[in-house]
């Protein structure tokens, strides 16, 4: 079993290293789940797979899974069974996702996010919230960003909870490198993972990639601080795409449009203070369990 989920994974490298844009490569995942698995279109395309440029291309992948499973990196097809399940509902969810750490494919947890220069006070509620998710049994998901992720990210650990950092970058980088010692401590009891090749340096583009990820993989998005240019109205946007719940903390609505546009849209919350936040949370919480009581009960029904 273990050698098909390789065999799968190394097809979908090589598919993915086919493409040379964010578009081919969602193009990509979209025909590879048409087909039902990365290895089933390749061989389509290449039925013998002889005199076909996937002789050389599939053992460079195999031998690039080699290399990063002696690195403890772990990498995951979007058709196999250990990928994230919450991520992968998502329209957009990456073919292959890269990890360091314990990867839970059932994880529960809700993104805490916010501006990279907030104030104390928001600080504070961030390392709030984060403790009451921890106490609640969620995962902390963050970017790893100063700021808001960084507060929410160590009140996670210092409490003994999990922490779930989606990066920016390829697991090889650290982004900011002050935040180096709290990537590895992340790591070292929770999960860091990120869409993108392992040696991705930090771009423009690689930003709001990561915000698309962080908000597929949460039941929720909190965001409790930003600004009018802040990556997080993208992850917001993102969380409304993909019908997840956002949580707006109400100073986030200050001097922000885009915040404010979006409380007319489904799903979307605003919460006064900390408190409020987990009233939201504990309701969005249990709506799995009244689905399933709603449907036992029309089961039940004579």
């Amino acid at each position: 079993m273990q050698e098909r989920w390789r065999d799968e994974r190394a097809a979908m490298v090589v598919l993915l290293r086919r493409a040379r844009t964010e578009k081919q490569e969602r193009e990509t995942v979209a025909r590879v789940m048409d087909a039902g698995s990365a290895w089933r279109l390749l061989s389509e395309e290449q039925p013998s797979l002889f005199g076909s440029t996937a002789d050389a291309e599939l053992p460079a992948a195999q031998a690039e899974l080699t290399r990063w499973a002696a690195q403890d990196i772990g990498v995951h097809a979007l058709t196999e069974p250990g990928y994230p399940q919450q991520l992968s509902s998502a329209f957009d969810a990456p073919g292959l996702v890269f990890t360091r750490g314990a990867v839970r494919p059932t994880d529960a947890g809700v993104a805490v996010v916010g501006s990279r220069n907030a104030s104390e006070q928001a600080l504070t509620e961030a390392a709030v919230i984060a403790q009451g998710l921890v106490a609640r049994g969620l995962s902390v998901v963050s970017g790893l960003a100063s700021g808001i992720d960084t507060a929410a990210t160590v009140a996670a650990l210092e409490a003994g909870g999990r922490t779930v950092s989606v990066i920016g970058t390829g697991v090889y980088h650290a982004y900011p490198p002050e935040n180096l010692d709290l990537h590895r401590r992340v790591v070292a009891s929770g999960l860091v993972l990120s869409p993108f090749w392992p040696d991705t340096p930090p771009s423009k583009t690689t930003f709001p990639r990561r915000n698309g990820t962080m908000s597929a993989y949460g039941l929720a998005t909190v965001i409790v601080a930003a600004g009018p240019r802040s990556g997080t109205r993208i992850q917001a946007r993102k969380a409304v795409e993909h019908g997840r719940p956002v949580i707006l903390m109400r100073s986030a609505l200050d001097g922000n449009d885009w915040a404010r546009e979006l409380m007319d849209r489904p799903d979307v919350h605003v919460a006064n203070d900390v408190d409020g936040v987990f009233a939201l949370l504990d309701e969005i919480v249990r709506r799995p369990s009244d689905v399933d009581r709603l449907l036992q009960d029309l089961v039940d029904l004579p």
